[in-house]
């Protein structure tokens, strides 16, 4: 697999749950002190259009690393639980980065 497809992924999982938090943050602020009404619709669909990028390239990774249905599942839901898009990439990162190559076929070792 090359390098492309988890860099991509890791940017829009980091961009996906910022702007859950920026979200989660503007939701309070609406709810909990009747302000910036404009901002949470504008924040909202901001999100919803990253969290459907996020999907394609997560589903993309998926797809190339070969997961199962459960796991290619719970990296698709971690864009909508507010800090677990974070923890996901990362153990993600982790269980991938040896598999990676950058344009030439990956060689083994002797």
């Amino acid at each position: 697999m090359k390098k492309s497809v988890l860099t991509r992924y890791r940017v829009m999982a980091y961009v996906t749950a910022v702007m859950l938090l920026v979200l989660c943050t503007c939701m309070i602020f609406k709810y909990g002190f009747d302000k910036g009404e404009d901002l949470t619709l504008v924040v909202s669909q901001i999100h919803g259009v990253l969290y459907i990028v996020y999907l394609v390239f997560a589903f993309d990774l998926g797809s190339k690393a070969k997961w199962s249905f459960g796991k290619l599942a719970w990296v698709l839901i971690s864009g909508t639980i507010p800090t677990a898009a974070f923890f996901v990439e990362r153990k993600i990162t982790r269980e991938l980065e040896g598999g990676l190559v950058d344009g030439a076929p990956a060689v083994a070792k002797a």
